[in-house]
């Protein structure tokens, strides 16, 4: 009798845990974890001859890594979150610092870009870890100007008094937005300095600030894009003293006529399209190659699944990231909260910045970035960074329904909170 009692506890247990899981985000990855395995085999392995496995089992080794570090993401509750987004951003920084000194000059030289540490055959890009960190951060200070707005009344206020408060929580916002956005400046690196933007924006976009700064600010961005943008075409020594490099013009200039020098700058995005073009409707098959697409296994990948399986395999992509981006914003207006509501703002920023420059960028449509496409490109970093990203949005309803017994059990939160206690008190404010 006790052994069964004690089965059925252990069987709501596990129910209890499967219920507090969100299964289609975990499937949609599940299912990009697959593409991703099949793509980077069909590239790197059956695309040569005497080709070696290697890549396609790093590939794997990486997602069993990320599915761990997802679990451990999904095991902070909301206190812990917010008390570890202010220990990560002053990691993330000092890492940033350190690549400066200790960066990869052979990876410096490929991709001019000082963005990488390597440790024997392994390299790690500090960059990756430091969004989610700003990201995390962000959210931190959009709870406390939302909490903090409540005892001020804000929604009382005049439209001038309104307008002043909104506008120094927005320097509050661009004073720690600064420090990682010039170290990644200094790294050289453009695609990650436009995503810690792009992050910003999000950020300010679900921040409350009201619409009187943010439509102006916007216009005034808009304008400086239009006035950089004629410069490029008319007076590009005046963008090269501002600190432009030629590489930058030459990427904008393959992207306006991918075709006008196919010898050097416009190879790349040219053989990309003749690749996506060929692959047609449904696509040639897995391993089927017949152009020759530099980096097809990191930054080009989309070309590979434009070729091996055509239009339908790009669409049937494109509606995974779709559903996944819209669980991830629906499981953030379901939380009601302003932390998590920004951090999964920031995230989703992100993720569609990746998706969108990726694949923008292989058919034509945008610039060339270092950009790697989300759970599908070859590499390390950037995998675990989505990982923890996907694990991060998956605590919040998973937290969402623990109980007292499940926080006290768990040794994650235990850690972060004595971790705390280590922060000057001014850094410990609560939430």
């Amino acid at each position: 009798m006790d052994n069964r009692r004690t089965s059925n506890q252990r069987t709501k247990q596990q129910s209890h845990s499967n219920s507090r899981i969100d299964i289609p985000i975990l499937t949609v990855v599940a299912i990009l974890a697959v593409v991703s395995m099949l793509t980077i085999f069909s590239t790197t392995y059956l695309q040569h001859s005497n080709a070696s496995l290697m890549p396609t089992l790093m590939q794997g080794i990486w997602y069993v890594v990320g599915f761990i570090l997802m679990f451990i993401a999904m095991q902070f509750d909301h206190k812990s979150l917010y008390d570890f987004a202010v220990i990560a951003y002053f990691i993330g920084l000092a890492l940033l610092i350190l690549v400066l000194i200790f960066y990869d000059r052979e990876l410096a030289v490929t991709n001019g870009a000082r963005s990488w540490f390597s440790i024997g055959p392994f390299s790690f890009q500090p960059s990756e870890i430091m969004k989610i960190a700003y990201i995390l951060m962000m959210g931190r200070l959009v709870s406390q100007y939302n909490h903090q707005g409540s005892q001020d009344q804000i929604d009382a206020m005049s439209r001038k008094d309104r307008i002043r408060y909104d506008f120094s929580f927005l320097v509050k916002l661009f004073f720690w937005t600064l420090p990682p956005l010039l170290l990644v400046i200094l790294q050289n690196d453009l695609g990650t300095t436009l995503v810690f933007m792009v992050i910003f924006v999000g950020v300010v976009l679900v921040s409350g600030i009201t619409w009187h700064i943010i439509a102006p600010v916007g216009l005034f961005l808009a304008l400086i894009a239009v006035i950089v943008l004629l410069l490029v075409f008319y007076n590009r020594d005046f963008l090269e003293f501002l600190g432009f490099q030629p590489y930058q013009f030459a990427r904008i200039d393959s992207w306006l006529n991918p075709f006008g020098n196919t010898a050097n700058e416009s190879y790349q995005l040219a053989q990309s399209l003749k690749a996506i073009g060929s692959g047609g409707m449904f696509g040639k098959g897995l391993g089927q190659f017949e152009v020759y697409v530099p980096v097809r296994e990191s930054d080009m990948i989309f070309a590979t699944i434009g070729e091996n399986f055509g239009f339908i395999g790009g669409a049937v992509l494109i509606l995974l990231y779709f559903i996944l981006i819209y669980q991830m914003i629906s499981i953030s207006y379901q939380s009601h909260d302003a932390f998590y509501a920004t951090m999964v703002a920031g995230i989703v920023m992100m993720l569609t910045f990746h998706i969108v420059e990726n694949i923008g960028m292989s058919v034509g449509l945008l610039p060339l970035t270092g950009i790697p496409l989300p759970f599908i490109s070859m590499g390390g970093t950037s995998l675990i960074n989505n990982m923890l990203s996907v694990g991060l949005v998956l605590s919040i309803k998973y937290q969402e329904e623990a109980t007292a017994s499940d926080l006290e059990k768990n040794w994650l939160v235990k850690i972060v909170r004595k971790l705390n206690q280590l922060l000057p008190a001014q850094l410990r404010e609560e939430d």
